[in-house]
């Protein structure tokens, strides 16, 4: 079992520290003391010590927190500051992301790729599936990776995804093993990658907590924040045929672009959102309050766009109670 909580609890444990209540509301909860010596081994080879900081939110109790108040199949609340979790659904169960897994895409071009190189983008951005979300790049053109991420993040862009994997790792199964390394780094161990866009495969899932560990870490890089906090952006660059070209890219989180009203009190700075059939409706999202404090909330498999809305505004409105 790679559960986040459940590995730091029995790693506690051992350590003497006492921490209890690590299973509580989890379908398949165990004995610790049954446990701890294949927690540790799996500690030890997936560097699941080091990501475990004093800074990250532990979700110790599930059970505590009311599942009816969010009718989609996952979601949680997490205080940034006060390193408190303020809600939990299924937490750690294995979903389908879709196109929140741009951000972990977004992450690792961010941390291993130079924003100013020139991306020639090449006939594996070519998406021919039927639904696919496309920034509308073509095979020839040339753009910076900083205008491919916001293609990726703003219009969700499954053809700026793999234009980025293959710039960064040379194929998009190579930047997929990138991505699954640092999901280990990060103690995202409920996490398997397939492709850099979220587009449905059997072997690429997530859970909400990972995504919070894949979230928080890349709110650290000011410019993550800053083409996630963008409504807009006009991107200028040519074509195969030396042509400039200039598309203009919008996001599509409703609180964002003021489709849905954000409670008061609140301020939505960033988030993306994602659906497939298999996955439902998802979003991740930051927000801030007045006092500054900031906050990432998580709703993953709501059956319709309204209701993942109303899911997420039930559960930030917690915030400001």
């Amino acid at each position: 079992m790679k559960r986040a909580s459940a590995l730091l609890c029995a790693l506690l444990i051992t350590a003497s520290v006492g921490l209890t209540g690590c299973s509580g509301g989890l379908k398949d909860a165990y004995v610790a003391a049954e446990r701890i010596p294949a927690l540790e081994e799996e500690a030890a080879t997936t560097r699941f010590s080091d990501a475990f900081a004093s800074d990250l939110c532990v979700v110790t109790d599930e059970a505590s927190f009311d599942p009816g108040f969010a009718t989609s199949e996952a979601a949680a609340l997490f205080d940034l500051d006060d390193r408190e979790v303020l809600y939990s659904k299924d937490a750690f169960e294995r979903m389908y992301p879709a196109s929140i897994t741009k951000i972990m895409t977004a992450l690792v071009a961010i941390r291993e790729g130079d924003l100013k190189s020139r991306v020639l983008v090449t006939d594996d951005a070519v998406i021919t599936e039927p639904g696919a979300t496309l920034c509308g790049i073509e095979p020839g053109d040339t753009l910076t990776l900083e205008q491919l991420l916001y293609g990726l993040m703003l219009p969700s862009g499954n053809d700026a995804g793999a234009a980025i994997a293959v710039h960064i790792a040379g194929s998009v199964d190579a930047f997929a093993d990138m991505m699954n390394e640092e999901a280990l780094r990060l103690g995202a161990t409920g996490t398997h990658f397939m492709n850099p866009h979220g587009l449905n495969d059997p072997d690429h899932y997530t859970t909400a907590y990972d995504l919070y560990l894949i979230f928080n870490e890349a709110l650290k890089y000011p410019v993550f924040r800053q083409i996630v906090g963008t409504t807009a952006y006009t991107a200028n660059y040519h074509n195969k045929n030396s042509e400039p070209v200039s598309k203009t890219w919008k996001g599509s989180n409703w609180f964002m672009t003021g489709e849905r009203e954000t409670p008061d009190g609140l301020k939505v700075f960033g988030g993306k959102t994602g659906t497939t059939k298999a996955a439902g409706y998802c979003l991740i999202m930051a927000s801030r309050d007045d006092s500054d404090k900031e906050y990432i909330s998580v709703v993953l498999k709501a059956d319709s766009r309204p209701h993942l809305y109303d899911n997420m505004t039930n559960i930030i409105s917690k915030i400001v109670k």
